[in-house]
Order: C-alpha cells, then structure tokens, then sequence
C-alpha cells in the first residue's frame, strides 16, 4: 500500500530552524534506507502560492498568494510505503513527533490492478 501525507501547519514567517531541519533530515534518513519513505519534500511559504479555480463553463482564476482566510499552509508531503493503515499512522506519528506541530492528512493511493 501507498499513501501520500499532506503535511499542514500554522502559517509562519520563518523558515525552519537548523534543529528542526536536522530532525526532519535524521528522519528522512532512516526513512529512506528502510524503505517506507518513497519521496519527501516541503513547501516555500504560502504567500508564494498560486490558487487556480475553474468553474463550469467559465475560464480559469488565478490568485497569487498569500491567501488570508488560510489558518494553516501546505508544509510539505511525503510518499509512503506501507503494509497497513496501522503501519502508516505510527509511520506518521514519528513524522509529527519530529516536527512538533501540524496537521498530516493521509491519503491511500490508487493502484492499478494488474492485468
């Protein structure tokens, strides 16, 4: 099984600090060499986002960032390899632990049955 975690948090003006970058790189690590970990990467600050909305029958908005109703940015995501919804909860509880803070949405991926 394949999962994609959305990583959220609590808008913020700063970029990580070198114990925070150190943590998630030690992590990253041990995700990597065991397998779990498939690809990781974070996000630039919100208020360097794009919003595209199309409604039906109508072109296409764009709204730059940032956006002021956002109680929480897109911090980064991460593709998971995982043997169970157990499996990829602990997976992510040692991610959140590791971050301190924020929100992670998980999402199983679809894969194509074999033919």
């Amino acid at each position: 099984m394949r999962f994609i975690s959305i990583f959220k948090h609590e808008p913020s003006n700063r970029p990580p600090t070198e114990a925070e970058m150190q943590s998630m790189g030690r992590l990253v690590e041990e995700g990597m060499k065991a397998g779990w970990l498939l690809a990781t990467e974070g996000v630039n600050f919100g208020s360097k986002g794009l919003r595209l909305h199309k409604a039906r029958g109508a072109g296409v908005t764009v709204t730059d960032g940032p956006f002021a109703e956002a109680k929480e940015v897109l911090g980064g995501y991460a593709l998971i390899k995982a043997g169970s919804r157990q499996e990829v909860i602990e997976l992510t509880r040692g991610f959140l632990d590791a971050v301190g803070q924020g929100t992670c949405e998980l999402y199983e991926l679809y894969e194509m049955p074999a033919q």
